[in-house]
C-alpha cells in the first residue's frame, strides 16, 4: 500500500516532489488496485498511470488540500505529468475562503419590472428575439461568465449586439454569403456568444464543435474533427491563436476551408462595408448541431430558427420561466443543452444567465 505523504504546507512547499508523487501513488493505488504503477515526474498522467479526467480532478483537490494552496483553473486541462503539477504548484496561492458570489449578480433578477412579463412571442428568428430586447433594454446583463475563481466578466443585450455586428462585418468582408458555414471551436466564454450572432447576422450558419480539452493535444483533436469542417463545408473556423498555426494542415483536411481566424481578429479588425445579407425567416437554417460521433462518425442535424423558438417556448412553458429566474450553467456551449437549453433559454425568457465552463465545474 502506498505510504501516505507527510504534511507540507504552502506553495514553497512544491520543491521537493516526493510528497506529491506519494500523493498521486495513493491515488492510483485506490483506483486500481494491484497495479503496479510508480509515478515519476515525468509519467504521462493518463497513458503511464491511468488517471482519467474524472481522477484528475480528485487528485487536483487532493493536492489542493495537502498543500492548503489554489492551483490556476486551467491546470486540469494542461497538467500532462507530476513535473507539470510541481511547477504549477510553485505558481499557485494560499488558499482562502471561496469568494462570494458579486452582489450584481444576485441583483439582476431583482432589478425586473411588470414590462418583464412580456416575452418575444412575436419573434420568428433568434435575431429578431435579441432585437426585441435590445429595444426594451439594452443595458441589462444578459450573461455573467466566472472566468476564473476571482473574475467575472459581464455581457449585456447592447454588448451582444455590437459584438455581433463587428463580427459580421468582418464575416462579409471574408466574403461569407447567405447559408455558408462557420465553425466554431471556442471554450465557454463571452466571445462565442458575440460570435455566434455575428454568424447570424451575416447571413450564415454557425456550426458549433468541440473545443480541445488540453493544449498539447490540439492537432490530434484537429485531425479527429476535420470530418465536420468537410461534411458542413465550413469556409471559415472561428477559433483560439493556438490553432491558426495549424491553418495549412486543416486547408489539406478540408478544401473548402478558407480562412482560420479569432474572436480578436473579428472583433478588433477592419469593417470595410459590405452589403446586408437578406433577412432570415423562421424556415431558415440558424445552427447545425453534430452528434458526438462516438459510436461513428459525427452526424449534423440542421436546425431553423422556428425548430429553436419552438424547442425554447415549449421548454419556458413546461417550466413557467420569467424573467426574474436565473440561469446557472457549466454545460459546453457545442452541446445542444448548453447551447439551446440554457443559452438561447435564457435569452429568450430574459433570464440572467451565470456561466462557467466545464473544467472549473469540475475542478471546484
Amino acid at each position: 500500500m502506498p505510504a501516505s505523504p507527510q504534511s507540507s504546507h504552502g506553495p514553497s512547499a512544491a520543491r521537493d516532489p516526493a510528497p506529491l508523487l506519494a500523493l498521486i501513488d495513493a491515488l492510483v493505488g485506490e483506483l486500481q488496485p494491484g497495479a503496479r504503477r510508480q509515478a515519476t515526474l515525468d509519467s504521462q498522467l493518463d497513458r503511464d498511470l491511468g488517471l482519467d479526467s474524472l481522477s484528475r480532478v480528485e487528485l487536483l483537490a487532493r493536492i489542493e488540500q495537502h498543500y492548503r494552496v489554489r492551483l490556476r483553473d486551467e491546470v486540469l486541462g494542461t497538467a500532462q505529468t507530476p513535473r507539470d503539477l510541481l511547477a504549477a504548484l510553485g505558481e499557485s496561492v494560499a488558499t482562502h475562503a471561496p469568494p462570494r458570489p458579486p452582489a450584481e449578480a444576485v441583483a439582476d433578477s431583482a432589478r425586473m419590472s411588470g414590462e418583464d412579463a412580456e416575452l418575444p412571442t412575436d419573434a420568428a428568428t433568434l435575431l429578431e428575439v435579441l432585437d426585441w430586447h435590445l429595444a426594451r433594454h439594452p443595458d441589462r446583463v444578459h450573461v455573467r461568465f466566472y472566468a476564473s475563481e476571482d473574475r467575472v466578466e459581464a455581457l449585456t443585450y447592447a454588448g451582444l449586439a455590437d459584438g455581433a455586428g463587428r463580427v459580421a462585418q468582418a464575416l462579409r468582408a471574408l466574403e461569407m454569403g447567405a447559408g455558408d458555414c462557420v465553425a466554431l471551436m471556442l471554450p465557454s466564454g463571452l466571445d462565442f456568444f458575440r460570435c455566434f450572432f455575428g454568424i447570424l447576422r451575416a447571413g450564415a450558419v454557425p456550426v458549433p464543435m468541440y473545443p480541445p480539452a488540453r493544449p498539447a493535444q490540439i492537432e490530434e483533436h484537429l485531425r479527429r474533427q476535420a470530418g465536420i469542417l468537410r461534411n458542413c463545408e465550413a469556409r471559415v473556423l472561428i477559433t483560439f491563436d493556438r490553432v491558426r498555426p495549424l491553418a495549412r494542415m486543416l486547408a489539406g483536411l478540408s478544401p473548402a476551408l478558407a480562412h482560420v481566424v479569432t474572436p480578436e481578429s473579428l472583433l478588433d479588425g477592419p469593417r470595410p462595408p459590405a452589403a446586408e445579407p437578406p433577412a432570415p425567416g423562421p424556415g431558415s437554417l440558424a445552427l447545425i448541431q453534430y452528434t458526438s460521433g462516438s459510436t461513428g462518425d459525427p452526424k449534423g442535424v440542421a436546425l431553423s430558427h422556428g425548430n429553436l423558438l419552438a424547442n425554447i417556448r415549449a421548454w419556458g412553458e413546461a417550466a413557467a420561466l420569467t424573467a426574474s429566474d436565473v440561469c446557472v450553467s457549466w454545460l459546453p456551449l457545442y452541446h445542444d443543452m448548453g447551447l439551446i437549453g440554457t443559452w438561447l433559454g435564457s435569452l429568450y425568457h430574459g433570464m440572467p444567465l451565470i456561466l462557467m465552463s466545464p473544467l472549473d465545474f469540475l475542478a471546484r
